[in-house]
């Protein structure tokens, strides 16, 4: 049975286990999970279609092995909650939902963060000393804490930057504290537990979803204030120019999930390797027509290419999230 579900990805697996679970029980687990894994979670559901029986028992049997590896007496809970979600959503998709509830399982405040409109988010946290604002920004998603850096005061976004990459985890009472003064401002409760947060690699990734003049900036202003530093974070950052490490497996699959215009729009600023990258990995047709049309097509607003340029970068790491595909760039293994 469980050579069944070998084929079937752990997101859709998840989505399989909650449609089979029905409405009552999906929605009690779904209140557990964050934004992000709520609309994935949700797009696989809407989008599954001709799940065969075996494929259902499948996946049932699959979470009822998980669960009879655990007693329920003297069973290690945190282990057991590892194990089950793992197994449901896959390693990557559950490692939110983990630190979330083994790590901050209470902290309405801040997760209720994560569900807000990033000017929002600005408007509570301006007037926060910079270490409370990092702490917040390394607590969100990256697409998220990036637009909401963007949103805040140039002169603050240097020293929160700094304060993002050398944050390794916050003590308990500081998270309290931190807990309480949103939870007066959008009527949360509850209660933190010590997590790790920042550090270079979330640095970097925030710095993905910032505005590419805004990121220079930034990283040019660190680099005077802590060259090191700057450069770790660097070297963690994965750009449009690091796709050409991506293998042509991995490129063809990208390019099925990027909109022509999107890429026309991209390869206005790509170099000549670049470029014959994407070619080489689409037919000979699609790619004649594509350099016919970028000889045509006139000049272009540089912040036109670079958004381009962000939003498939954007999609390849969704896809490397899924599994879909291995990134490569400067990072290496970790952005996997």
């Amino acid at each position: 049975m469980a050579e069944a579900t070998t084929a079937i990805s752990g997101l859709d697996r998840a989505a399989i286990l909650l449609l089979s679970l029905g409405e009552a029980h999906a929605v009690e687990i779904l209140k557990h999970m964050g934004p992000k894994e709520v609309q994935k979670l949700g797009g696989a559901m809407a989008s599954l279609s001709d799940v065969s029986q075996e494929q259902m028992d499948g996946v049932l049997v699959n979470l009822l092995e998980s669960v009879g590896r655990h007693t329920a007496l003297a069973m290690d809970s945190d282990s057991y909650v590892r194990t089950v979600l793992i197994d449901a959503l896959g390693e990557t998709k559950a490692g939110n939902v983990i630190d979330r509830i083994l790590l901050g399982g209470n902290a309405q405040g801040l997760e209720s963060l994560k569900w807000m409109e990033p000017r929002a988010v600005v408007e509570l946290i301006r007037n926060e000393h910079p270490q409370i604002i990092a702490i917040v920004l390394s607590y969100l998603d990256g697409d998220q804490a990036g637009q909401i850096l963007s949103l805040l005061p140039e002169e603050m976004r240097v020293d929160i930057m700094m304060r993002i990459a050398t944050l390794d985890s916050v003590q308990p009472g500081a998270l309290q504290e931190l807990n309480k003064m949103l939870e007066k401002q959008i009527s949360s409760a509850g209660n933190i537990q010590s997590a790790s947060v920042g550090g270079v690699q979330q640095a970097a990734e925030l710095l993905n979803f910032v505005d590419a003049t805004v990121s220079s900036t930034l990283m040019e202003k660190m680099g005077e204030v802590d060259a090191d530093l700057s450069q770790l974070i660097q070297d963690q950052m994965f750009v449009f120019e690091n796709l050409g490490e991506v293998d042509d497996a991995g490129i063809q699959t990208l390019l099925r999930e990027v909109a022509s215009e999107n890429l026309l729009l991209a390869m206005k600023g790509a170099d000549e390797e670049m470029k014959e990258k994407f070619f080489s990995n689409m037919s000979k047709r699609a790619a004649e027509m594509m350099r016919d049309d970028l000889d045509a097509k006139g000049p272009v607003r540089l912040s036109e290419v670079e958004e381009a340029q962000k939003e498939i970068v954007t999609i390849a790491r969704r896809l490397a999230d899924d599994g879909e595909i291995m990134l490569g760039g400067q990072g290496g293994d970790d952005f996997v």
